[in-house]
């Protein structure tokens, strides 16, 4: 497999993989908006939610951490047309960023939270064990969540999708439309926090518009590879008598 043959496969199954599990999370753990839930809401649903909702948040953060070859492949398949693009070279940077702050942010959930909801539903557990588990889990909530994979992972994904779209302009001009404006809409969740609540229905639409614009990226990319040439030897001519 070529590695523009491989960065285009990735391009399509990353954002469906990664929508698809999200949408999964959505009808089964009510994510996420649980995340505005008490610690006791969203402990007792995640233990209820058992192996599968486990593996789902696997999945999760496997989908995020593709991000970080995707960004390099993105990189080496396009260099050819902008060989030390500077802007290519940062877009890479904040690509591998936006693909590692996101797995961190999502790995919590199988590991520390799953540890959590058995330590704080544990009926030996005391007033006092639940009230630290609570303070731990919304402590982390707000960092490894809030702060790291949401406020900085919408960032970093929002300037390499800018940044790669902008390269493309010249050679793939509607994609390169869809995923500044898509970029944009993303950029505007980090102010969520402040206040400004509606800015998560448009971050939300924006990662659907996202995932369409990964898919016709790598549409694109796969349209590029070259066909093998067709052997046209023309067969021998008969002798004249």
């Amino acid at each position: 497999m070529t590695s523009k043959r491989l960065t285009g496969i990735l391009l399509i199954i990353v954002p469906v993989v990664f929508m698809s599990l999200f949408s999964l999370l959505g009808v089964t753990f009510n994510y996420p908006t649980i995340l505005r839930e008490p610690t006791d809401t969203v402990l007792t649903a995640y233990q209820q939610g058992g192996l599968t909702l486990v593996l789902n948040w696997y999945g999760m953060a496997l989908s995020a951490f593709l991000l970080i070859p995707l960004a390099i492949l993105v990189h080496k398949n396009l260099k050819t047309a902008a060989q030390d693009n500077p802007v290519l070279l940062i877009a890479t940077m904040f690509g591998v960023l936006a693909g590692a702050v996101q797995f961190l942010g999502f790995i919590r959930w199988p590991f520390m939270v799953g540890y959590l909801a058995n330590t704080y539903l544990n009926p030996a557990a005391t007033s006092t064990t639940r009230e630290s588990v609570d303070l731990i889990f919304q402590s982390f909530n707000y960092y490894a969540g809030v702060s790291v994979g949401e406020n900085m992972g919408y960032l970093l994904t929002a300037l390499w999708t800018i940044l790669i779209a902008v390269t493309l302009f010249r050679t793939a001009r509607l994609w390169s439309i869809l995923g500044i404006i898509s970029g944009v809409g993303i950029l505007l969740g980090i102010l969520e926090p402040f206040g400004i609540e509606a800015v998560g229905m448009v971050s939300a639409i924006a990662y659907m518009a996202w995932a369409v614009w990964l898919v016709g990226v790598g549409i694109y990319v796969l349209r590029r590879i070259p066909q093998p040439a067709v052997n046209t030897l023309s067969a021998p001519r008969k002798a004249v008598a």
